[in-house]
């Protein structure tokens, strides 16, 4: 009998393999402007993540316009051409079902900036700075 680990375990790597693919797919349709969506056609559309689930049946794709502009009005032009994405996916990734695809905000970059922000909070500019005075005394 297989015993059952506690540890939590991450994606696989076919499904971080398959999530490329489908992130590449996603991004050269969205950059060439193969839809006919204004919305679409007037924003800049990073990708920078795509989760697949363990079946492969669901890609969630973390999504963001370029300068962080019109978010919402963007996620709801994706969801609208949901659909025709899908089919251009199926297209170029060889799989044995197209993955039903969500857009979520990418929230990544607000991590990146509120870490960014800690980082030059004075209080953390002060623990830097003790910590290189009590090096330099310990050499010295």
């Amino acid at each position: 009998m297989q015993k059952r680990q506690d540890t939590p375990k991450g994606p696989s790597q076919r499904q971080q393999r398959v999530a490329e693919l489908v992130r590449h797919a996603l991004a050269d349709v969205l950059g060439r402007g193969d839809l006919q969506d204004p919305v679409l056609n007037a924003h800049v559309v990073t990708i920078p993540e795509v989760r697949m689930s363990p079946d492969l049946k669901l890609a969630t794709a973390f999504v963001m316009p370029l300068g962080g502009k019109d978010e919402r009005p963007v996620i709801e032009a994706l969801d609208r051409n949901k659909k025709a994405l899908r089919q251009e996916v199926a297209r170029r990734v060889d799989l044995k079902y197209a993955p039903e695809l969500r857009f979520r905000r990418d929230e990544s970059f607000d991590e990146a900036a509120r870490i960014d922000a800690l980082l030059r909070s004075e209080k953390v500019r002060r623990d830097l700075e003790q910590d290189a005075a009590s090096d330099e005394t310990e050499q010295g």
